[in-house]
């Protein structure tokens, strides 16, 4: 499955953005969905991820509250929605697909998007 995120930019912290990632190639729906973030010198990191109905939904600890992944099937896109971001927000995030189970680690994701980056300004 090819993957295409996009949605990224300059925001002043406090601000919000939507985060996008529309996947072709193969039936989206038999997919778990991901989004990651690697800031410059540090390991990627999980950030949230959602099953491939959609009921099933899960956050790091540092995004809980704020941010809030969904998806559409219909449209074979995910979605991240990041409200009250922090400068530590500041990130190349990306979208992966993994099987049908929700996974949480990078080696269990298949496939990857190339990144958008978000950056936060105080």
């Amino acid at each position: 499955v090819q993957l295409q995120a996009y949605g990224g930019g300059l925001v002043q912290a406090g601000g919000s953005l939507r985060l996008s990632c529309t996947a072709s190639g193969r039936t989206f729906s038999d997919y778990s969905m991901g989004w990651f973030r690697q800031a410059r010198g540090k390991e990627r990191e999980f950030v949230a991820g959602i099953s491939w109905s959609g009921d099933s939904t899960y956050y790091a600890i540092s995004v809980k509250g704020r941010f809030t992944i969904s998806r559409d099937n219909t449209k074979n896109t995910v979605y991240l929605q990041m409200n009250s971001l922090k400068p530590e927000d500041t990130a190349v995030y990306y979208c992966a697909a993994t099987g049908p189970r929700l996974r949480l680690r990078v080696e269990e994701y298949d496939y990857w998007g190339q990144g958008t980056l978000v950056t936060v300004s105080s």
